[in-house]
């Protein structure tokens, strides 16, 4: 349905070694993961899509992975749909953040406008089996929080997991918190799990919009210059106060 609309230059997929020509008129590059958290549909718990619009440079095709190379501040839209209790499309053109839900009409209503994070957080979400392979400075930071009221940062956090992006993002939209999924030494030569051009980028906007903040541990993902289209990133994004302090513990002055 992508390729056959005539504004759709191209799409690249997670699911597609490499991205596929649309209309050689068209003036957007799409890019999406088709089904976040796949994983979870044998438990029927919460997946979802994720995708990114870009304007294709002017004078490339939209089958060359070379247009869609363009950092995170060239989107012009970003969102999700969230497969759950009910579907939520959550969208930014880069003037806020906006939820619309499916209605029986087939319609998708505006039921959030503007939506704003809190900016702190008692709440975290983290893979804990993989704390063994994290750098030390997110070993040391995720210790702190579960120390709570006695420890450095001085409150209790509740811990949540979905293992699916979307629905991370979409409670964090929704009431707080901050999701990482760091970088570790399984596979050392990656620089993360998640997608940044599929994954990271769009929810990173999102984010952003909506008054949060969103990093590589030690950079906004929305700086990183892609280098090619299934490249991986670190991500941590959320409340922008504790996504401040988790840096810190990084480096960050």
């Amino acid at each position: 349905m992508l390729l056959d609309n005539p504004l759709v230059a191209g799409v690249a997929s997670e699911e597609e070694e490499e991205p596929v020509a649309g209309n050689p008129n068209g003036k957007y590059l799409v890019t999406f993961d088709p089904l976040d958290g796949s994983s979870n549909i044998d438990i029927n718990v919460s997946v979802g899509t994720i995708f990114s619009i870009l304007e294709c440079p002017e004078g490339m095709s939209g089958g060359d992975e070379a247009a869609f190379l363009q950092a995170g501040r060239k989107q012009v839209a970003s969102g999700y749909v969230l497969y759950g209790t009910c579907a939520v499309l959550t969208l930014t053109t880069g003037n806020g953040v906006n939820m619309f839900t499916l209605s029986h009409t087939g319609d998708f209503i505006l039921t959030r406008e503007n939506v704003q994070i809190p900016e702190q957080t008692q709440e975290f979400a983290i893979n804990m089996s993989n704390q063994r392979f994290w750098e030390p400075a997110m070993q040391n930071y995720v210790s702190d929080l579960l120390l709570g009221e006695e420890g450095p940062l001085g409150k209790r956090y509740n811990m949540r997991w979905v293992a699916s992006m979307v629905a991370e993002v979409h409670r964090v939209l929704t009431r707080g918190g901050i999701f990482m999924y760091p970088w570790d030494k399984r596979a050392p030569e990656k620089p993360g799990k998640l997608r940044l051009m599929y994954e990271g980028n769009p929810m990173s906007w999102l984010i952003e919009q909506a008054g949060g903040r969103s990093t590589t541990c030690y950079k906004d993902i929305l700086d990183v210059e892609p280098d090619k289209i299934h490249q991986r990133v670190a991500v941590a994004l959320g409340s922008k106060q504790e996504v401040t302090t988790m840096m810190a513990y990084h480096g960050e002055k």
